[in-house]
C-alpha cells in the first residue's frame, strides 16, 4: 500500500506540474458548460421566437389579403430588408410568386398556384420556409371555411373528431434536448478529460526512459498501472465534476420558461451523475493507457487514443434513433449510464440496481484491461515499443 501511495503521488505530482497538459484535461469543463448555455439559447431563440423573414414577392399587387396575412407573421417584403441583412438574405433568395389569375381564380373557386421558390436543403431556411407554408395553409383554410358559411355549411363538419392532448411529461423532459446534449458532453469530458495525463504518462515516460527506470524498482506492474491508471481518473472525475457545477450555474442565463422547461441539477442529482461517471472515467483511462503503450512512438500514440472520442459519442447516439431498445443494453458499459442520464434527466427515478450492475460491468472490464496491461509491462517488446 505504501508503494501505491508512492506511485500515485509520482503520478498526480507530474500530472499538476505540466500545465498544458492539465489545461487541456480542464477545458473541457470548462467551455462545454459555455457551449451548452449558447445552444440552448439559439434553440430557444430559433423554437420561440419570431423573428422577420424578408420574402421577394412578385405579383403581390394580386393578393393584398394574403400579403396581410403574411406582415401579420412578421414575413416582409425583400424591399424592406435593413441594409445590414440585406446580404444574407439576398444570399438565402426566397422567391414567392403570386400569379396575375389569382383574383379571377379566387371568384371562380379554382385552385390558385402559388410558387414558393428556395433552396430547401439549406438549414438556415428551413425555419422561414415552414413560418411561410403555415402562412398559406391558415389563409387557404380560413377562405375554405367561408366559402362553405355562405353555402349555409357548418364548418364544425369539417372536423367530426376533436383531439385533446395532455402532456404527462415532466417539465424537466422539455428541455430533453438540452439533457441529451449534456449526456454526451458528460461521457466525452469523460473520456477526453484524461487523455493527455495517459498518454504522457504512458509512452510519454518510455520515450523519456522513465518507465524503464521505474520497472527497474522492487514494485509489481500492477501497482504502476493503478497509479496510472487512478492519476488520470482522478483528473477526469475533477473535470466532469466542474463541468456539472458550471452548467448547473451557466443554465440559470437561459429562458427555458419560454418553452414551458425546467433545468436543474441539484446536489443530489449531481452526486448521482459523478457516482455512475466514475467507473466511466477509469474505463476510458483504461483503455487510453492500454493504447497508448501500445503505441510505438507518443505521436502514434496521440493518433490512436484519440480515436477513442468516438466510442462515447457514438453509443449514446445509437441510444437516441433506437425507438425499441432491447434489455441488454442498461447493463453494458457506457449504453447503461447513457440511459441512467437520460432518466434522471427526465426527472425519473433512479434505478440503483441498474446502476449497481451497469457499473459493476464497467469496473470488471476496466480490471481486464488493468491485469492484461500489468501482464504486458513485463515484456521487453512493449517497454522498449520493440515490432
Amino acid at each position: 500500500m505504501i508503494q501505491f501511495k508512492a506511485l500515485l503521488f509520482k503520478e498526480l505530482k507530474e500530472a499538476f506540474r505540466d500545465k498544458r497538459a492539465l489545461m487541456v484535461a480542464l477545458s473541457m469543463g470548462v467551455l462545454l458548460p459555455i457551449m451548452i448555455m449558447v445552444m440552448s439559447k439559439v434553440m430557444i431563440k430559433e423554437a420561440v421566437d419570431n423573428p422577420a423573414i424578408y420574402v421577394k414577392f412578385t405579383g403581390e399587387q394580386y393578393a393584398p389579403k394574403l400579403i396581410k396575412a403574411f406582415k401579420d407573421a412578421n414575413i416582409l417584403s425583400f424591399k424592406d430588408v435593413p441594409d445590414d441583412e440585406k446580404r444574407n438574405w439576398n444570399e438565402r433568395n426566397i422567391d414567392f410568386i403570386i400569379p396575375d389569375t389569382f383574383a379571377q381564380d379566387m371568384k371562380e373557386g379554382t385552385p390558385i398556384e402559388i410558387i414558393l421558390r428556395a433552396e430547401y436543403g439549406e438549414k438556415s431556411l428551413a425555419s422561414p420556409i415552414r413560418r411561410i407554408k403555415d402562412v398559406v395553409r391558415d389563409y387557404s383554410r380560413t377562405i375554405g371555411f367561408k366559402r362553405l358559411l355562405v353555402r349555409g355549411i357548418d364548418v364544425k363538419l369539417l372536423q367530426p373528431v376533436d383531439l385533446q392532448e395532455q402532456d404527462t411529461s415532466l417539465p424537466t423532459s422539455n428541455a430533453v434536448m438540452i439533457s441529451l446534449i449534456l449526456g454526451m458532453y458528460l461521457m466525452m469530458g469523460a473520456f477526453m478529460s484524461g487523455l493527455s495525463i495517459s498518454i504522457d504518462s504512458s509512452a510519454g515516460e518510455r520515450e523519456r526512459n522513465v518507465l524503464e527506470m521505474l520497472l527497474c524498482q522492487p514494485v509489481s506492474t500492477v501497482k504502476i498501472v493503478l497509479a496510472k491508471l487512478f492519476c488520470s481518473s482522478i483528473i477526469a472525475v475533477i473535470s466532469i465534476s466542474l463541468m456539472l457545477t458550471l452548467t448547473s450555474f451557466s443554465m440559470n442565463f437561459v429562458d427555458l420558461a419560454k418553452i414551458g422547461a425546467t433545468f436543474n441539477i441539484d446536489l443530489m442529482t449531481t452526486l448521482t451523475l459523478i457516482l455512475m461517471l466514475i467507473p466511466i472515467c477509469f474505463l476510458a483511462s483504461s483503455l487510453q493507457l492500454f493504447f497508448a503503450f501500445q503505441a510505438k512512438t507518443f505521436k502514434e500514440a496521440q493518433s490512436t487514443v484519440t480515436m477513442l472520442i468516438m466510442l462515447p459519442s457514438f453509443v449514446p447516439m445509437a441510444m437516441m434513433m433506437m425507438d425499441d431498445k432491447p434489455a441488454w443494453t442498461e447493463w453494458l458499459p457506457i449504453s447503461g449510464q447513457s440511459l441512467l442520464m437520460e432518466d434522471i434527466f427526465k426527472g425519473l427515478p433512479v434505478d440503483w440496481m441498474v446502476l449497481l450492475v451497469t457499473s459493476a460491468a464497467t469496473l470488471a472490464l476496466t480490471a481486464g484491461l488493468v491485469i492484461t496491461l500489468a501482464k504486458k509491462l513485463t515484456s521487453e517488446k512493449v517497454v522498449m515499443s520493440l515490432s
